[in-house]
């Protein structure tokens, strides 16, 4: 009896030590799994983050952004991208520390996707909402023609007469799990300028506006309009997609766009600036007035263009001056910057 009870007790010891074997060499295989997993954390990190870096130097060199602007996208990335490693790689250290003292490792697979969710820093929005901003400028050249008329026969500068624009837009995915059309909407400062040929300026009579010859040489002859436009424009074209536990990001750096729709607004302002020399001095005026323009403007317009940079166009459907004045239309060509 007592042989078989000895026999009992040391197969229960054998099979006990086969256990703790066993368990150790499954441990080991879970603490060489994580320590794959922390690497390939860092690497994972690491390469978004170089992928950051590429983009910000694309801005650079495209001028989207200036230096300093760059520098400090770049430390925020590297800031970021260091905390992601850290906070990561602590839930994997502490999963090895309890299978390195040889204590069971607990269900933690919904706690760390959950953490990896909720609780990794979330600075880029691109991958939360359907809606971004950009800061918009543009400038160019700028005309008036009535109907009928031709550029060369135009009674303002080619060159001289310029425009621009500056505002701040609102780009929203049309599609909630596409990107290929987009809203582009917002709000916008244009600024447009004519510079009348033949020493002529123009001149305010009653309900009348039209341009007269000056009196003396004109150094500088410029009208200009101020307006407060709301532009609304359906953009189109090809995008990146990029997907990770955050959500999904798309992204239209360095890819063709085209943007078409229009704008209206308010005049909110004219003005006109001569330069020109009398009896030996030197005159400058500033002539306020309202010029029989249009208090309501409104317009189509449209871009093409890649990444970040367009070629702009748009035409003013309403006249610049009321009736019944000659009907004027204006007109700008230049370039557009969108700088997200």
């Amino acid at each position: 009896m007592k042989t078989v009870i000895f026999y009992i007790a040391l197969s229960l010891f054998s099979y006990e030590i086969c256990e703790a074997q066993t368990q150790t060499t499954e441990n080991a295989e879970k603490i060489e799994n994580l320590q794959k997993q922390k690497e390939e954390i860092v690497a994972e990190e690491k390469a978004e983050l170089k992928e950051k870096v590429e983009r910000i130097n694309s801005q650079l060199e495209n001028r989207e952004i200036n230096r300093e602007q760059a520098e400090n996208l770049k430390k925020e990335a590297a800031k970021k991208h260091a905390l992601n490693i850290e906070n990561r790689v602590a839930i994997l250290e502490n999963k090895i520390a309890l299978l390195s003292r040889g204590e069971e490792e607990e269900d933690e697979s919904d706690s760390f996707w959950r953490f990896e969710k909720d609780s990794r820093p979330h600075n880029n929005e691109n991958y939360y909402t359907r809606t971004t901003s950009a800061l918009v400028v543009a400038a160019g050249f700028n005309n008036a023609l009535s109907e009928g008329q031709s550029l060369q026969d135009s009674d303002f500068k080619i060159g001289g007469s310029r425009f621009f624009e500056i505002g701040i837009a609102f780009n929203t995915r049309v599609f909630n799990k596409s990107n290929w059309l987009r809203l582009r909407y917002g709000a916008s400062f244009q600024l447009n300028g004519l510079k009348p040929k033949d020493n002529h300026y123009f001149v305010e009579d009653g309900d009348l506006t039209y341009l007269e010859e000056f009196e003396y040489d004109l150094d500088k002859s410029k009208f200009r309009m101020d307006n407060l436009v709301f532009p609304v424009h359906f953009e189109f074209g090809p995008s990146r997609r990029y997907e990770s536990y955050r959500g999904v990001k798309f992204d239209t750096n360095e890819m063709f766009k085209i943007g078409l729709g229009g704008y209206a607004g308010f005049n909110i302002g004219e003005r006109q600036k001569l330069k020109y020399e009398a009896d030996g001095d030197r005159v400058k005026e500033k002539l306020k007035n309202d010029y029989n323009t249009n208090d309501f403007v409104y317009g189509l317009s449209g871009y093409m263009g890649w990444g970040g940079t367009s070629l702009y166009v748009k035409y003013d459907l309403n006249p610049i001056f009321q009736d019944p004045n000659v009907e004027l239309n204006n007109f700008s060509v230049g370039l557009r910057f969108d700088l997200e």
